[in-house]
């Protein structure tokens, strides 16, 4: 599905499904330099399962046409704006590493938009390291490598997985280089400038999953104390032998974890 919103076109993955407003709605959002497809099994998952799902490209990714935003405010924001579009009143949003800070920042601001809050990959603050910024800022293809490499676990490096037509490393990195130059740089700018992250989880009401990989070499379960201290009463699932990317390494437990909240 592709709506216009403020000049620009922006997709939606839908299931091939007109929007139900008897139906329970859920968001999908996706990381840095990303788009729809990393979320294709669980959106179409729940999508079975009697549910609304809009699985989103960001302002100048994947399909979407524009230019990215610059920070995780206005792309919650957008999201807000994306909503009305789609005449959706309320939604579980489900973000994963930048995308969930887009997730957290709309249930703490807009609360009476956000009945659910699942954050897959994640922690806040976000910080994120020099050399990759800088990689990403040059539009270097080292920038790719290494959150390639760094987003998976060690032993996923080898490729594998149980579920037919996913390829984890080589998927991942086609993903990035399809993406426009400077889209990458904007992204993890934006992860590394949001520093409201634990003043919003205190802030937020409806129910909170917070899904990590006890492998994550970019957002480290040992790094999310602050935040799982901030919300009130979260759930926490930590899937073994899972890295950063979990949608993809750990897409059964993945499924089975977001449904206990959502």
């Amino acid at each position: 599905m592709k709506v216009d919103l403020n000049g620009d076109s922006v997709y939606c993955y839908t299931n091939s499904k007109d929007i139900d407003p008897e139906r329970p709605s859920v968001v999908f959002i996706h990381g840095s330099g990303m788009d729809h497809t990393v979320w294709t099994l669980a959106s179409r998952h729940f999508a079975r399962h009697g549910n609304n799902v809009i699985g989103v490209d960001l302002p100048g990714h994947g399909r979407s046409t524009g230019s990215p935003l610059a920070s995780v405010e206005d792309m919650a924001s957008w999201l807000v704006s994306l909503m009305d579009q789609l005449a959706i009143g309320e939604a579980a949003l489900v973000g994963h590493s930048l995308g969930s800070l887009i997730a957290l920042d709309c249930a703490a601001r807009f609360p009476e938009r956000v009945r659910a809050l699942a954050m897959v990959g994640t922690t806040a603050p976000m910080p994120v390291s020099d050399a990759i910024l800088d990689a990403a800022k040059a539009n270097e293809h080292s920038a790719f490598d290494m959150l390639t490499q760094w987003g998976f676990s060690k032993r996923h490096q080898f490729g594998g997985n149980r579920n037919s037509g996913i390829w984890m490393v080589g998927n991942t990195l086609r993903l990035y280089e399809r993406s426009a130059d400077g889209v990458l740089f904007h992204d993890m700018a934006a992860c590394n400038n949001y520093q409201v992250g634990l003043e919003n989880a205190a802030r937020v009401t409806c129910p909170v999953l917070m899904l990590l990989g006890n492998e994550d070499r970019l957002t480290p379960v040992r790094g999310t104390r602050q935040l799982v201290a901030a919300f009130d009463s979260p759930t926490i699932e930590i899937l073994d032998g899972a890295g950063h990317t979990i949608m993809m390494e750990a897409p059964n437990a993945m499924l089975d974890a977001l449904h206990r909240v959502l």
